[in-house]
């Protein structure tokens, strides 16, 4: 199987400039590099910041009346009002990379009229590149990729971020209960997490105490590989700093287990 829908300008353009971005940040993830702290308390490095102005400057090229919006440098664009959005992390997974582990990736996504689009997650030192466009199906390196068929989850392979961003607060008890009543459990984290579940490998995956440019593409990429998404509030938005994606047979139970 092959894509069978027309990649739009956008979608090209994405996967582009994220296999540019993805070799520069290679090239520094072999030399070797040092983070620093932001005021957030989250580290960042030199790739990170010039990945994300690269990938700025080509969309102000193609795209000039989009808006911009990245983790290094905020909101901004012609246009901050536009319809039309571009999500960008740079470096996700900043940590491992400085610490030469290979689990980090670019994220890349495009929202227009509030709705995601299209969504890019390029791994290269894991040599993973996801991509989705609505209604045209989830690949990884040119393959479609698909949600498991697994209906129970006592059945489940459950996997999750940070546990310290989760048992510190209100889903400590939550967390407790997915992992006593699915099968097996797993907190690979960053973009390895969301991976799993778009290829069938495991069957559900809680981030928490994110950001949008961490959730953007994975959004996309979830449902066009079948599955579902959703944030921990009841919707559907990327701007809620939670999410829950699920091959969708098992969301609303282990929702619930979350939740109660």
């Amino acid at each position: 199987m092959t894509e069978t829908k027309k990649r739009s300008k956008e979608l090209e353009f994405a996967l582009d400039i994220a296999y540019r971005a993805g070799d520069v940040a290679l090239n520094y993830f072999r030399q070797g590099i040092t983070a620093t702290m932001k005021h957030d308390n989250t580290p960042v490095t030199a790739a990170d910041k010039e990945c994300e102005r690269l990938v700025r400057e080509a969309i102000a090229s193609a795209f000039p009346d989009d808006a911009i919006l990245g983790e290094e440098e905020g909101e901004s664009g012609k246009n901050a009002a536009s319809r039309r959005k571009w999500i960008i992390d740079p470096i996700d997974g900043t940590y491992n990379y400085a610490r030469r582990i290979p689990i980090w990736s670019l994220l890349l996504a495009f929202e227009a009229d509030g709705q995601i689009e299209l969504g890019v997650v390029h791994a290269p030192a894991m040599g993973e590149t996801f991509w989705a466009e609505k209604g045209g199906g989830a690949f990884c390196n040119g393959q479609p990729v698909h949600v498991s068929a697994i209906d129970s989850v006592q059945e489940s392979m459950f996997v999750f971020g940070g546990p310290n961003r989760i048992t510190g607060g209100a889903l400590a008890g939550g967390l407790n209960r997915v992992i006593a009543a699915t099968y097996r459990q797993r907190a690979f984290g960053d973009y390895l997490n969301f991976g799993f579940v778009f290829s069938g490998k495991a069957e559900a995956a809680l981030e928490t105490g994110v950001q949008p440019w961490d959730l953007a593409p994975m959004k996309i990429i979830a449902e066009e590989a079948g599955g579902r998404y959703s944030d921990l509030d009841g919707g559907t938005s990327i701007y809620k700093g939670s999410c829950l994606v699920s091959n969708g047979l098992v969301h609303n139970e282990i929702l619930r287990l979350l939740l109660d």
